[in-house]
Protein backbone atom coordinates (compact mmCIF):
# COMPACT_ATOMS: atom_id res chain seq x y z
CA UNK A 1 0.00 0.00 0.00
CA UNK A 2 3.03 2.75 0.90
CA UNK A 3 4.12 2.23 -2.73
CA UNK A 4 0.92 2.90 -4.30
CA UNK A 5 0.10 5.62 -1.94
CA UNK A 6 3.35 6.94 -3.48
CA UNK A 7 1.78 6.89 -6.80
CA UNK A 8 -0.92 8.08 -6.05
CA UNK A 9 0.42 11.48 -4.62
CA UNK A 10 2.81 11.63 -7.77
CA UNK A 11 0.06 11.26 -9.47
CA UNK A 12 -1.84 13.82 -8.04
CA UNK A 13 0.67 16.39 -8.21
CA UNK A 14 1.71 15.89 -11.69
CA UNK A 15 -1.34 14.85 -13.44
CA UNK A 16 -3.79 16.23 -11.81
CA UNK A 17 -1.65 19.36 -10.59
CA UNK A 18 -2.97 19.40 -6.94
CA UNK A 19 -1.37 22.14 -4.88
CA UNK A 20 1.69 21.41 -2.24
CA UNK A 21 -1.01 21.68 0.58
CA UNK A 22 -3.58 19.80 -0.98
CA UNK A 23 -1.42 16.50 -1.44
CA UNK A 24 -0.10 16.78 2.25
CA UNK A 25 -3.65 16.75 3.10
CA UNK A 26 -3.93 13.65 1.22
CA UNK A 27 -0.47 11.58 2.56
CA UNK A 28 -1.75 12.59 5.89
CA UNK A 29 -5.19 11.09 5.85
CA UNK A 30 -3.52 8.22 3.75
CA UNK A 31 -0.71 7.15 5.99
CA UNK A 32 -3.40 7.15 8.76
CA UNK A 33 -5.62 4.91 7.21
CA UNK A 34 -2.36 2.82 6.49
CA UNK A 35 -1.64 2.68 10.11
CA UNK A 36 -4.88 1.01 10.43
CA UNK A 37 -4.90 -1.64 7.82
CA UNK A 38 -1.45 -2.53 9.28
CA UNK A 39 -2.69 -2.59 12.67
CA UNK A 40 -6.23 -4.99 11.52
CA UNK A 41 -3.45 -6.88 9.51
CA UNK A 42 -5.82 -5.73 6.29
CA UNK A 43 -2.29 -7.61 4.04
CA UNK A 44 -4.66 -7.44 0.58
CA UNK A 45 -7.20 -5.09 -1.14
CA UNK A 46 -9.48 -7.44 -1.05
CA UNK A 47 -9.84 -7.57 2.51
CA UNK A 48 -10.87 -4.19 3.00
CA UNK A 49 -14.57 -4.13 2.67
CA UNK A 50 -17.39 -1.51 3.56
CA UNK A 51 -17.00 -2.88 7.27
CA UNK A 52 -13.69 -2.16 7.62
CA UNK A 53 -13.84 1.80 6.34
CA UNK A 54 -16.89 1.91 8.65
CA UNK A 55 -14.84 0.62 11.41
CA UNK A 56 -11.83 3.41 10.31
CA UNK A 57 -14.10 5.84 10.10
CA UNK A 58 -15.48 5.01 14.27
CA UNK A 59 -12.21 4.81 15.29
CA UNK A 60 -11.65 8.11 14.34
CA UNK A 61 -14.58 9.20 15.88
CA UNK A 62 -13.39 7.77 19.50
CA UNK A 63 -10.30 9.33 19.09
CA UNK A 64 -11.98 12.84 19.14
CA UNK A 65 -11.21 13.73 15.06
CA UNK A 66 -13.68 16.28 14.00
CA UNK A 67 -16.30 15.75 11.48
CA UNK A 68 -14.21 17.79 9.17
CA UNK A 69 -11.26 15.58 9.88
CA UNK A 70 -13.09 12.57 9.46
CA UNK A 71 -14.78 13.25 6.25
CA UNK A 72 -11.48 14.24 5.04
CA UNK A 73 -9.71 11.22 5.66
CA UNK A 74 -12.68 9.40 3.90
CA UNK A 75 -12.69 11.54 0.65
CA UNK A 76 -9.05 10.59 0.79
CA UNK A 77 -9.68 6.76 0.66
CA UNK A 78 -12.70 7.01 -1.49
CA UNK A 79 -10.47 8.74 -4.12
CA UNK A 80 -7.44 6.03 -3.40
CA UNK A 81 -9.65 3.46 -4.33
CA UNK A 82 -10.90 5.07 -7.20
CA UNK A 83 -7.43 5.24 -8.38
CA UNK A 84 -6.77 1.66 -7.52
CA UNK A 85 -9.82 0.41 -9.80
CA UNK A 86 -8.77 2.64 -12.70
CA UNK A 87 -5.14 1.04 -12.34
CA UNK A 88 -6.42 -2.26 -11.97
CA UNK A 89 -5.30 -2.73 -8.51
CA UNK A 90 -8.20 -3.08 -6.55
CA UNK A 91 -11.52 -4.76 -7.85
CA UNK A 92 -13.86 -2.22 -5.76
CA UNK A 93 -14.11 0.69 -4.11
CA UNK A 94 -15.33 -0.22 -0.72
CA UNK A 95 -15.28 3.45 0.67
CA UNK A 96 -18.37 4.18 -1.47
CA UNK A 97 -21.79 4.76 0.15
CA UNK A 98 -19.61 5.19 3.59
CA UNK A 99 -21.17 8.24 5.02
CA UNK A 100 -18.76 11.19 7.06
CA UNK A 101 -20.32 12.39 10.28
CA UNK A 102 -22.31 15.63 9.47
CA UNK A 103 -19.94 18.53 9.66
CA UNK A 104 -21.25 21.69 11.38
CA UNK A 105 -22.09 24.52 8.68
CA UNK A 106 -19.36 27.36 9.29
CA UNK A 107 -19.70 30.48 7.66
CA UNK A 108 -16.73 32.37 5.88
CA UNK A 109 -15.50 34.93 7.88
CA UNK A 110 -14.90 38.77 6.07
CA UNK A 111 -14.37 41.79 6.91
CA UNK A 112 -16.72 45.05 6.49
CA UNK A 113 -16.02 47.16 3.54
CA UNK A 114 -14.87 50.45 5.10
CA UNK A 115 -12.22 48.53 7.42
CA UNK A 116 -10.79 46.90 4.58
CA UNK A 117 -10.85 49.88 2.17
CA UNK A 118 -9.33 52.08 5.01
CA UNK A 119 -6.95 48.77 5.47
CA UNK A 120 -5.86 48.98 2.06
CA UNK A 121 -5.44 52.37 1.48
CA UNK A 122 -2.79 52.78 4.32
CA UNK A 123 -0.52 50.00 3.06
CA UNK A 124 2.73 51.56 2.42
CA UNK A 125 3.94 52.18 -1.13
CA UNK A 126 7.56 53.19 -0.60
CA UNK A 127 9.76 50.23 -1.20
CA UNK A 128 9.67 47.65 -4.31
CA UNK A 129 8.40 44.78 -1.36
CA UNK A 130 6.07 46.74 -0.05
CA UNK A 131 4.66 47.72 -3.60
CA UNK A 132 4.36 43.88 -4.17
CA UNK A 133 2.85 43.35 -1.03
CA UNK A 134 -0.17 45.71 -2.10
CA UNK A 135 -0.58 44.48 -5.11
CA UNK A 136 -0.99 40.90 -3.93
CA UNK A 137 -3.93 41.83 -1.57
CA UNK A 138 -5.79 44.38 -3.61
CA UNK A 139 -5.81 41.19 -6.46
CA UNK A 140 -7.21 38.57 -3.43
CA UNK A 141 -9.86 41.19 -2.77
CA UNK A 142 -10.54 42.09 -6.65
CA UNK A 143 -10.71 38.72 -7.41
CA UNK A 144 -11.68 36.44 -4.98
CA UNK A 145 -9.23 33.68 -6.43
CA UNK A 146 -7.59 31.15 -4.57
CA UNK A 147 -3.72 31.41 -2.66
CA UNK A 148 -2.98 28.78 -4.98
CA UNK A 149 -4.03 30.68 -8.38
CA UNK A 150 -2.01 33.61 -7.24
CA UNK A 151 0.47 31.72 -6.55
CA UNK A 152 0.77 30.48 -9.88
CA UNK A 153 0.38 33.30 -12.41
CA UNK A 154 2.41 34.28 -14.55
CA UNK A 155 2.84 37.53 -16.75
CA UNK A 156 1.37 36.08 -20.12
CA UNK A 157 -1.66 35.29 -17.73
CA UNK A 158 -3.01 39.03 -17.18
CA UNK A 159 -4.42 41.54 -20.24
CA UNK A 160 -4.66 44.30 -17.98
CA UNK A 161 -6.02 46.91 -20.87
CA UNK A 162 -8.87 44.48 -20.60
CA UNK A 163 -8.85 43.93 -16.65
CA UNK A 164 -9.00 39.96 -17.15
CA UNK A 165 -6.78 37.55 -15.55
CA UNK A 166 -6.58 33.78 -16.10
CA UNK A 167 -5.99 31.77 -13.46
CA UNK A 168 -5.83 27.63 -13.23
CA UNK A 169 -7.47 26.57 -10.48
CA UNK A 170 -8.99 23.42 -8.86
CA UNK A 171 -8.62 20.38 -10.91
CA UNK A 172 -6.36 22.15 -13.71
CA UNK A 173 -9.62 24.33 -14.35
CA UNK A 174 -9.25 27.37 -15.90
CA UNK A 175 -10.97 30.54 -15.81
CA UNK A 176 -11.08 34.07 -17.09
CA UNK A 177 -11.47 37.05 -13.80
CA UNK A 178 -12.41 40.40 -13.92
CA UNK A 179 -9.87 42.35 -11.91
CA UNK A 180 -10.55 46.28 -10.55
CA UNK A 181 -9.29 49.33 -11.41
CA UNK A 182 -7.55 49.24 -7.74
CA UNK A 183 -5.77 45.89 -8.06
CA UNK A 184 -5.31 47.22 -11.94
CA UNK A 185 -3.07 50.55 -10.90
CA UNK A 186 -2.00 48.38 -7.94
CA UNK A 187 -0.19 46.09 -10.26
CA UNK A 188 1.31 48.62 -12.37
CA UNK A 189 3.25 50.27 -9.94
CA UNK A 190 4.85 46.84 -8.92
CA UNK A 191 5.63 45.76 -12.30
CA UNK A 192 7.95 48.88 -12.30
CA UNK A 193 9.61 47.74 -9.55
CA UNK A 194 9.50 44.07 -10.32
CA UNK A 195 12.42 44.14 -12.48
CA UNK A 196 14.77 45.69 -9.66
CA UNK A 197 14.37 41.95 -8.13
CA UNK A 198 14.44 39.69 -11.30
CA UNK A 199 17.53 37.98 -11.71
CA UNK A 200 16.70 35.28 -13.92
CA UNK A 201 15.04 37.30 -17.49
CA UNK A 202 12.90 33.52 -17.88
CA UNK A 203 11.68 34.09 -14.72
CA UNK A 204 7.16 34.63 -15.73
CA UNK A 205 6.72 34.64 -12.18
CA UNK A 206 4.42 37.80 -11.69
CA UNK A 207 4.81 37.99 -8.09
CA UNK A 208 8.63 37.13 -6.98
CA UNK A 209 10.81 36.91 -3.60
CA UNK A 210 13.96 39.10 -2.55
CA UNK A 211 15.45 36.62 -4.18
CA UNK A 212 14.04 36.82 -7.75
CA UNK A 213 12.31 34.03 -7.65
CA UNK A 214 8.50 32.91 -7.89
CA UNK A 215 6.96 33.96 -3.78
CA UNK A 216 5.92 30.81 -2.18
CA UNK A 217 2.31 30.19 -0.95
CA UNK A 218 3.86 30.55 2.95
CA UNK A 219 5.69 33.60 1.91
CA UNK A 220 2.45 35.50 1.07
CA UNK A 221 0.66 34.16 4.50
CA UNK A 222 3.31 35.40 6.40
CA UNK A 223 3.22 38.91 4.36
CA UNK A 224 -0.71 38.62 4.95
CA UNK A 225 0.18 38.34 8.70
CA UNK A 226 2.68 40.81 8.67
CA UNK A 227 0.54 43.45 7.84
CA UNK A 228 -2.50 42.41 9.10
CA UNK A 229 -0.64 43.24 12.78
CA UNK A 230 1.73 46.26 11.62
CA UNK A 231 -1.58 48.01 10.58
CA UNK A 232 -3.77 46.91 13.25
CA UNK A 233 -5.96 44.61 11.62
CA UNK A 234 -8.61 43.13 15.01
CA UNK A 235 -8.33 39.68 13.07
CA UNK A 236 -5.55 37.59 11.46
CA UNK A 237 -5.41 38.51 8.08
CA UNK A 238 -5.28 35.56 5.29
CA UNK A 239 -5.99 34.77 1.71
CA UNK A 240 -9.07 32.85 2.51
CA UNK A 241 -10.41 35.99 4.96
CA UNK A 242 -9.82 38.25 1.31
CA UNK A 243 -11.28 36.16 -0.58
CA UNK A 244 -14.52 35.65 1.61
CA UNK A 245 -13.97 39.11 1.99
CA UNK A 246 -15.00 39.60 -1.84
CA UNK A 247 -17.26 37.13 -2.66
CA UNK A 248 -19.59 38.80 0.65
CA UNK A 249 -19.55 42.46 -0.88
CA UNK A 250 -20.16 41.30 -4.26
CA UNK A 251 -23.11 39.02 -3.11
CA UNK A 252 -24.43 42.11 -1.14
CA UNK A 253 -24.59 44.66 -4.02
CA UNK A 254 -25.54 42.50 -6.48
CA UNK A 255 -27.30 39.48 -5.15
CA UNK A 256 -26.09 37.30 -8.30
CA UNK A 257 -25.22 33.81 -6.61
CA UNK A 258 -24.79 32.72 -10.13
CA UNK A 259 -22.16 35.15 -10.76
CA UNK A 260 -20.00 34.51 -7.65
CA UNK A 261 -19.98 31.12 -8.30
CA UNK A 262 -17.81 31.48 -11.27
CA UNK A 263 -15.83 34.81 -9.63
CA UNK A 264 -14.65 32.02 -6.64
CA UNK A 265 -13.95 29.33 -9.15
CA UNK A 266 -16.53 26.65 -7.05
CA UNK A 267 -17.95 23.37 -9.38
CA UNK A 268 -20.89 23.43 -7.06
CA UNK A 269 -23.94 26.22 -6.65
CA UNK A 270 -24.25 24.57 -3.16
CA UNK A 271 -20.68 25.15 -2.19
CA UNK A 272 -21.32 29.28 -2.69
CA UNK A 273 -24.83 29.23 -1.21
CA UNK A 274 -23.04 29.47 2.21
CA UNK A 275 -22.63 33.12 1.21
CA UNK A 276 -26.25 33.45 1.08
CA UNK A 277 -26.23 33.32 5.31
CA UNK A 278 -24.13 36.36 5.53
CA UNK A 279 -25.89 38.05 2.96
CA UNK A 280 -29.05 37.55 5.39
CA UNK A 281 -27.10 38.73 8.18
CA UNK A 282 -26.20 41.80 6.37
CA UNK A 283 -29.86 42.05 5.10
CA UNK A 284 -31.18 41.42 8.65
CA UNK A 285 -28.96 44.44 10.35
CA UNK A 286 -30.09 46.58 7.44
CA UNK A 287 -33.53 46.16 8.05
CA UNK A 288 -33.23 46.04 11.76
CA UNK A 289 -31.53 49.97 11.48
CA UNK A 290 -34.11 51.46 8.05
CA UNK A 291 -37.24 49.77 9.13
CA UNK A 292 -39.72 52.24 10.75
CA UNK A 293 -41.68 49.22 12.81
CA UNK A 294 -38.27 46.75 13.17
CA UNK A 295 -38.29 47.81 17.11
CA UNK A 296 -41.89 47.37 17.42
CA UNK A 297 -41.23 44.19 20.43
CA UNK A 298 -37.97 45.62 21.85
CA UNK A 299 -39.56 49.36 22.40
CA UNK A 300 -42.48 47.57 24.32
CA UNK A 301 -40.21 45.37 26.68
CA UNK A 302 -38.45 48.90 27.73
CA UNK A 303 -41.55 50.09 28.66
CA UNK A 304 -42.14 50.23 32.93
CA UNK A 305 -43.96 47.63 34.11
CA UNK A 306 -46.18 50.25 36.11
CA UNK A 307 -47.30 51.44 32.70
CA UNK A 308 -47.87 47.93 31.04
CA UNK A 309 -49.83 47.29 34.45
CA UNK A 310 -52.03 50.44 33.80
CA UNK A 311 -52.82 49.91 30.21
CA UNK A 312 -53.88 46.28 31.05
CA UNK A 313 -56.21 47.81 33.58
CA UNK A 314 -57.61 50.40 31.00
CA UNK A 315 -58.28 47.55 28.18
CA UNK A 316 -60.38 45.70 30.62
CA UNK A 317 -62.51 48.33 31.41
Amino acid sequence: MQQHIKAYLDYLSHQKLYSEHTVSSYQRCLNRFQDYCQRYQLDNYSMILGQQIRMFVAEQNRQGKSATSIAQSLSAVRQFFDYLVAHKLAKSNPAKGIRAPKKPKRLPKNIDVDSLTQFLDRIPTDEPLQQRDKAIMELFYSSGIRLSELVGIDLPDMDLANQELRVLGKGNKQRQVPIGTAAIEAIKVWLKARSLLLKDPQELALFLNKNGKRLSQRGIQMRLTHWGKVLGLNDKLHPHKLRHSCATHVLESSSDLRAVQELLGHVSIATTQVYTHLDFQHLAKTYDAAHPRAHKKATAKKQNPESLKATKEKNKK
